[in-house]
């Protein structure tokens, strides 16, 4: 079931310019930057949700690609879930196309999975489930690990 919006993800060409707009023109400021493969990103904390600022370091990387193809701007939106497997289990037997059958664990160590823009007017769709009930799936990170080889 989903819980709430998440964050809201930006693609943007230069995450120090983004962050300093955010900052000036809103009174928003974003967290320090963070790493984690091929993105440098922040948070922008707002009552309720972030912003999620993206930026690729690498030319050949997917907000790069996204970024050459559409421009900046909204790359995704993520609803927090509560069971995010059972989420992925009933979409797809609805027949929606899900880039990730299995979540997998990002940065902050949440679950996370994309569902396919194709099946959702066009809008690339992230789920994620925080917090303990995350930390506490044992047999889903132990999928993860036998999946990514570990």
């Amino acid at each position: 079931m989903i819980k709430k919006v998440s964050h809201i993800g930006l693609a943007v060409e230069n995450l120090e310019e983004a962050s300093t707009f955010f900052k000036e023109n809103f009174a928003l400021p974003a967290s320090e930057q963070e790493n984690f493969g091929e993105l440098l990103f922040s948070f922008i904390p707002m009552e309720g949700t972030n912003l999620e600022l993206l930026q690729s370091t690498q030319a050949d990387g997917q907000i790069a690609k996204f970024i050459q193809k559409r421009g900046q701007g909204i790359h995704h939106i993520s609803f927090e879930v509560d069971d995010i497997q059972a989420e992925l289990d009933r979409l797809k037997a609805k027949g929606i196309k899900l880039i990730n059958e299995e979540p997998y664990l990002n940065a902050h160590k949440d679950l996370v999975a994309f569902i396919h823009p194709k099946s959702t007017y066009g809008i690339l769709l992230e789920l994620i489930q925080t917090g303990e009930r995350a930390e506490d799936s044992e047999s889903m990170e132990s999928r993860i690990r036998v999946r990514d080889g570990e």
